[in-house]
């Protein structure tokens, strides 16, 4: 395997640790900040940290195309923010939090994606590229 940058590596620990950082923020507050007033706080927060926990497993191995994908499932805590944030005054200082962990998980995903992607000399190809191979494809050539 390709070594490891000191800059991919520094990205590498930054996507690392906003990670880690959402899921205890999630779960911290769910069950215990402010938890729903009429629904069992441990089964929410687990609600909330289980789209978490699918990457997870890449993203500690450092995989670059795991830290690409997560970025979906991050939109929803971003928009879970946002949403809190306009709605919400009680919640707002949690949503801020939240929008920060998120926001940096994000960018970290990213940069760490791109540059060790780059190391490990992994391409996407171009859009008009993979057409025309599914053209060749489907006509038979």
């Amino acid at each position: 395997m390709t070594e490891m940058s000191k800059s991919t590596r520094s990205l590498r620990y930054a996507a690392l640790t906003a990670n880690l950082s959402l899921l205890g923020w999630v779960g911290l507050w769910q069950s215990t900040i402010s938890p729903h007033p009429h629904l069992n706080n441990l089964v929410i927060a687990g609600m909330w940290i289980l789209p978490l926990l699918f990457p997870l497993k890449g993203i500690l191995e450092g995989k670059p195309y795991t830290h690409a994908w997560a970025n979906f499932i991050l939109m929803f805590y971003f928009l879970h923010a946002l949403t809190i944030l306009w709605v919400d005054e009680g919640e707002r200082w949690l949503a801020i939090v939240e929008l920060g962990l998120t926001t940096c998980a994000f960018v970290a995903n990213i940069l760490f994606a791109r540059m060790r992607g780059r190391e490990l000399g992994i391409k996407l190809k171009r859009l008009s590229q993979v057409e025309k191979e599914e053209k060749a494809r489907h006509e038979g050539k």
